[in-house]
């Protein structure tokens, strides 16, 4: 599906993150990337939008190194939005539950979660200092 580019199942997304002229959107890998990692595991997110990005680790290293950042940022960071995009959150929340000890919902925790993290990664994605993710 990703190798049928703008004419697969993926055209649309692959607009989202993807300038008409083929440059690809930084800010959009990160928030893709970032919503999706939080509801999906990390890794496969990550080689989703890897092979998007064109799926050529030296040209991801070098050229496209600020895509490859937004990408890894968002899978890792926006995995902890939710239970089940970061395992070791589910598995907090088991041992808690288990040794009586009340978490939050699925949404209780996501609103939480959401409400410090979100304007962290508003931050990453509008701030000087976070070089990687390019607004132009």
């Amino acid at each position: 599906m990703l190798a049928a580019g703008r004419h697969g199942a993926f055209a649309w997304l692959l607009s989202a993150v993807t300038e008409a002229s083929g440059r690809p959107l930084e800010v959009s890998y990160f928030w893709f990337t970032g919503l999706m990692s939080a509801f999906l595991d990390n890794a496969p997110t990550y080689l989703l939008f890897f092979e998007l990005a064109g799926g050529d680790p030296q040209r991801l290293m070098g050229e496209l190194s600020g895509t490859l950042a937004a990408i890894s940022m968002g899978a890792v960071y926006m995995g902890a939005l939710t239970y089940i995009g970061n395992a070791p959150n589910f598995m907090v929340a088991a041992i808690a539950n288990r040794s009586g000890i009340q978490m939050p919902s699925f949404f209780g925790y996501l609103l939480r979660a959401g409400a410090v993290l979100i304007p962290l990664f508003l931050l990453l994605t509008f701030l000087p200092v976070a070089p990687v993710l390019s607004l132009h």
